[in-house]
């Protein structure tokens, strides 16, 4: 193939290419991110290696919600360095981000809940009501430790399902933020696992709460 006549396919590739780049920035920017789940603490719901679709088109958060939220207190350890070609990609949504700056919980308090464990119940309690869990994992407590937090305006308090295997708000009062998240720190709700295939599933809140109860 001459010179001339290669041209018009590599101007074409170049222009397949430049769409999906463009197509990644506003899939980003405004509808949905992926993130790989590092660790246990969501089990079962989430499982260490999957990966995630966060929506990015929501402005609330309900009780029940499974959220992915920017680490602005300081709970995980410094993340490794990277090089310029992979945070380049994580930024044009090429890949999947790591959970060495995002953390994944579900909301369990929103602002203005009292959220209490007592010993010996088998439950946790949000204004006093039992909280149904059917989400968590079947050989851990709703909770290892009595407390009793009031959740202030603006904040979340978070936790995973997998109770003895998760680090949560519950571990963090007394620190930054007192255990609290911020709600400008939320990316947005777990919608789906998409990877591995055979993990295929959308993601909810199934017996956590009612649809009013949510917090923009």
């Amino acid at each position: 193939m001459s010179a001339a006549a290669a041209r018009p396919r590599l101007r074409a590739v170049g222009l397949v290419m430049l769409a999906v780049l463009v197509a990644a920035l506003v899939l980003k920017a405004c509808v949905v991110r992926t993130f790989v789940i590092p660790s246990a603490s969501m089990e079962p719901t989430l499982r260490a290696g999957d990966r995630v679709a966060v929506s990015l088109i929501t402005d609330e958060v309900r009780r029940g919600d499974v959220i992915v939220f920017e680490d602005t207190k300081g709970w995980l350890p410094a993340p490794p360095p990277r090089s310029a070609m992979m945070n380049a990609v994580r930024f044009l949504g090429l890949a999947p981000a790591t959970g060495d700056e995002h953390l994944a919980k579900r909301v369990v308090g929103l602002p203005g809940d009292t959220v209490s464990h007592r010993p010996g119940e088998p439950w946790l309690r949000v204004n006093g009501v039992p909280l149904s869990e059917p989400y968590l994992h079947a050989d851990a407590p709703a909770a290892d430790r009595a407390f009793e937090v009031q959740v202030p305006p603006g904040r979340l308090w978070v936790l995973g399902d997998h109770r003895t295997r998760s680090v949560d708000s519950r571990h963090h009062r007394g620190g930054p933020g007192d255990g609290f998240i911020s709600l400008d720190d939320v990316v947005g709700p777990v919608e789906a696992r998409v990877w591995p295939i055979d993990r295929w599933a959308l993601v909810d809140g199934d017996g956590t709460g009612t649809e009013t109860e949510r917090a923009q």
